[in-house]
């Protein structure tokens, strides 16, 4: 297993670990910024190296599962999490992120809302009539812990809504707190009774939170900031501000830092004011959010992903630390990409000792000069990723020679040419594939995450025994464990008794059941990630079809082929790598093993009353009422499939002035020709 894959897999242990002792058990084993600084150098290595991004990556979802103490809450409007910014230049690209989808001038006026980033644990607050009916907390973004009863003890939960014109049903979401006086006082409480103090303000309101007894709750100094809402009846404010001065009127606290800016340059001057006066707000922040301050425009925005377009938070700078490099590890991930990690001598940044620093690639190792006993420059980006910034005092030995083998399997290692620029990619790859030991592994760790097949009771450790034993050597393996067991015995292993070892089955069976668009992401097909499995399994809808049709992607003018490249979001990249995993017999081998075990769920294909549900939609020229993006995402949202080229199963192609080439192959093979005011009033 490559020294890269290692890291992210113990650092996607140690979070997993923690949040069970955080969320379930309410005894934080870490310190909020020991949890933060895991969290984030996870952030670092993954967006340094997608393709090791695994299934069960703490990073994929939002909180976590409900613990089972408590009921659970569906969210009719999921509790999403929000991109971060953690520089200047970072806020006004976020600007004009925002301008070009909504294909405004740089020199339109465009509002925005800045208010600090409460350090705490987020809550819903549901109201029907103006009376508090339920309150949960984030969970996993779409299904929370019911915690109605603890919330209902706190002062600053209004059970009855104040004023006038709240909607009849109105979901009010913010952050449960506890300030730093309170915590003082608590914590000096706690070591007069001879117990141990709380690790910081974040742990102690979720603990206090999370207690059976609602009575403990009450008894401790919660408190919440709203800021943000979910499911509403009705519409009931036209900007961000408003909204929030609406919620203060119903009787919530709101934040008095938040103010209304007009770009960027006011919007960074805010948050140097925030970040000065950060120690005398008696309560944790950790950055800024700006968020488009018109609600229209927030709804053409729209999401992406995990996050809206319309806000990002802005954090607060990285720590930085001088240490020693004492050893330059490899490790090998998922994809057979090499990293390396640099080993050093433990040093607290911002309360976090930190240990080992990424250094991404050879490219990266070369332009700093970095070798052993080095003295470097470390930091924590966003208070959390550690990276080497630069050598600091350099020592007397030798440059660091990046392996020409793999050090797990000893294969060779390459690096990719891009076929159009003819430039070689910086990463260097375990030629072996799934022969790699540390390839297969973490394939297989992949396999069961929480992003794929989710399988409760079998994470990375378990993998690993399972493998080093012979017992799981492919995912079909791992339906076949409650066959085998005579054999395995598993309820005599160490760690498993007969309870534990049933509960491990059950799970694995209760995962036979399985959506097309995690069998397809669980393979670990490179470049085909969770938003390219679940565009396929949309496009072919059944796994049946999807399996007829892989042969002919070898052939790039099939239809199978083109259809699927044909897809708004679907590269070659992607194409290339599936093509080329279904031109292995060994991994069809696998793939038909595996799926001999399961039941695929059809794929949904996208729902909507609109006229273009289910339609495939081109356009082409130069749009004038909205970008190019915009119009995408609308009409996605809408449930039509948008797709970058006309074929015969074009259903619509909107075209602007200077349409070129696919005007002219839509009015050849008959698609119907829409302007687009003639697209608007189609989709009213």
């Amino acid at each position: 297993m490559s020294d890269e894959k290692k890291r992210i897999a113990w650092l996607s242990q140690e979070i997993r670990s923690a949040d069970a002792l955080y969320y379930q058990d309410d005894n934080p084993a870490l310190s909020d910024a020991d949890y933060d600084a895991l969290r984030k150098e996870l952030l670092a290595l993954e967006a340094a190296h997608p393709h090791l991004i695994r299934k069960d990556s703490p990073t994929q979802s939002v909180g976590v599962k409900p613990s089972g103490k408590f009921g659970k809450i569906k969210h009719t409007v999921p509790m999403l999490s929000l991109d971060n910014a953690f520089s200047d230049e970072d806020v006004s690209d976020f600007v004009a992120r925002v301008q070009r989808f909504l294909s405004l001038p740089a020199t339109a006026p465009l509002a925005f809302t800045a208010e600090p980033k409460i350090d705490g644990l987020s809550a819903a607050l549901r109201y029907e009539n103006g009376k508090l009916v339920s309150g949960a907390t984030r969970g996993d973004g779409q299904v929370g812990e019911d915690v109605t009863a603890n919330l209902s003890t706190l002062d600053t939960v209004p059970k009855q809504l104040s004023g006038l014109g709240w909607p009849e049903v109105l979901e009010i979401r913010g952050e449960v707190y506890i300030n730093h006086a309170d915590f003082d006082t608590m914590n000096a409480a706690q070591l007069k009774a001879g117990k141990s103090e709380y690790k910081n303000p974040r742990n102690a309101a979720a603990g206090s939170l999370r207690q059976i007894d609602p009575s403990v709750t009450a008894s401790r100094p919660l408190k919440f900031f709203a800021y943000t809402w979910g499911e509403v009846s009705a519409p009931f404010a036209k900007t961000q501000m408003e909204a929030v001065a609406k919620m203060a009127e119903w009787g919530f606290s709101v934040n008095p830092q938040m103010r209304r800016h007009d770009g960027p340059e006011e919007m960074v001057a805010h948050y140097t004011e925030i970040l000065t006066a950060r120690a005398g707000l008696g309560y944790d922040i950790d950055g800024v959010v700006y968020k488009v301050d018109a609600l229209a425009l927030q709804a053409r925005l729209g999401f992406v992903s995990r996050a809206p377009r319309w806000a990002i938070a802005h954090k607060f700078p990285a720590e930085k630390a001088i240490t020693t490099i004492e050893a330059i590890d490899i490790q090998v991930g998922r994809t057979g990409s090499l990293t390396p990690v640099a080993r050093l001598t433990p040093i607290t940044v911002g309360g976090v000792v930190v240990s080992n620093a990424t250094l991404h690639n050879a490219d990266e190792i070369a332009r700093l000069g970095v070798k052993l006993g080095d003295s470097v420059e470390i930091q924590r980006a966003g208070d959390v990723i550690p990276q080497v910034l630069r050598v600091v005092e350099a020592s007397a030995g030798a440059p660091f020679k990046f392996p020409s083998t793999c050090p797990v399997c000893d294969a060779p290692v390459s690096a990719e040419v891009d076929e159009k620029t003819g430039k070689q990619d910086v990463v260097r790859r375990c030629t072996n594939g799934l022969s790699c030991p540390a390839q297969a592994v973490q394939s297989l760790v992949h396999f069961v995450s929480r992003q794929v097949f989710d399988i409760d009771g079998l994470g990375e450790r378990q993998v690993e025994a399972f493998f080093e034993k012979g017992l799981i050597k492919e995912p079909a393996d791992i339906f076949t464990l409650r066959a085998r067991n005579d054999e395995i015995k598993l309820e005599t292993w160490e760690g498993f008794g007969e309870t534990s070892a049933a509960k491990l089955f059950d799970a694995i069976d209760a995962r036979r059941d399985i959506p097309f668009d995690r069998v397809l992401y669980g393979l670990g097909i490179r470049h085909v990630g969770r938003t390219n499995s679940r565009l396929i399994a949309q496009h072919f809808i059944s796994w049946n079809k999807f399996r007829a049709a892989v042969s002919d992607l070898q052939n790039p003018v099939s239809d199978a082929y083109m259809g699927l490249l044909g897809i708004d979001g679907m590269g070659q990249a992607a194409l290339g790598a599936l093509a080329g995993f279904f031109a292995s017999d060994s991994n069809v081998e696998i793939v038909d093993k595996l799926t001999a075990q399961l039941t695929i769920q059809d794929a949904e294909a996208p729902t909507s009353d609109s006229a273009v549900a289910g339609k495939t939609v081109v356009f082409t020229g130069k749009l004038e009422r909205f970008s190019r993006d915009e119009a995408k995402a609308r009409a996605q949202s809408l449930g039509a499939k948008v797709s970058g080229s006309v074929s015969k199963k074009t259903d619509y192609l909107v075209a602007g002035p200077g349409a070129g080439s696919k005007l002219k192959k839509a009015e050849a093979a008959g698609v119907k020709v829409l302007t687009e005011d003639e697209w608007l009033a189609l989709i009213a």
